[in-house]
């Protein structure tokens, strides 16, 4: 009777831990394909959508010469990265889209992303060598968002939000970039997507 009893108590604790990681699965809340591009990043190396393939990512949208809502999005990201390391999650990528590529040369982004201090730097893609109008029409097609130059001044119009994307390539939610932003939430999703998967 005390042998069955500890089994059924094992069968019992099996059951609720594995509750437990089908709960932590991470569920998706948008679907956006994202569509097909290879550019340079900060290090002069071919970053692709089919080379990210496989891999977890963190998506924005930013420009070095940005007074707003660029470095305080970009120091942001760092401390995502910093709870990302205290989760020992390894396996992802951040890429940020420079929305002002004619400024954005990769010594400058270098410059820019070395004043933040990453973590790793070697997780991170900032992009560029594009045309402006063709990254207008990227933002909108795969993540639904805004990059609009300013008439008035030498800025970018564009959102503050953070994009995760799956191993397929497709926009599975978005976060707050700039105020309040859910870092550990958005750890924690990656770390879960990372494991198990939408």
């Amino acid at each position: 009777m005390t042998k069955l009893k500890k089994a059924f108590t094992l069968i019992m604790l099996s059951a609720i831990v594995l509750t437990g990681c089908s709960s932590s699965k991470f569920k998706a809340e948008t679907a956006w394909e994202v569509d097909s591009f290879s550019h340079e990043s900060q290090r002069g190396e071919e970053v692709s959508l089919e080379k990210l393939k496989g891999t977890v990512w963190l998506a924005t949208f930013i420009f070095t010469n940005c007074e707003t809502v660029c470095p305080p999005m970009t120091m942001n990201m760092t401390m995502v990265q910093d709870e990302l390391i205290k989760l020992d999650v390894e396996d992802y990528k951040i890429v940020a889209f420079s929305v002002d590529p004619k400024v954005d040369t990769h010594e400058i982004m270098t410059e820019f992303l070395a004043k933040f201090n990453p973590p790793d730097e070697s997780k991170w893609e900032l992009l560029t060598g594009y045309d402006p109008i063709y990254m207008e029409q990227f933002a909108r097609d795969s993540f639904k968002t805004l990059v609009k130059d300013d008439p008035k001044s030498n800025q970018v119009i564009h959102g503050t939000s953070y994009y995760l994307v799956d191993q397929k390539g497709i926009v599975v939610k978005s976060y707050n970039g700039y105020l309040d932003v859910p870092k550990e939430e958005i750890a924690t999703d990656m770390k879960a997507l990372i494991e198990h998967g939408n």
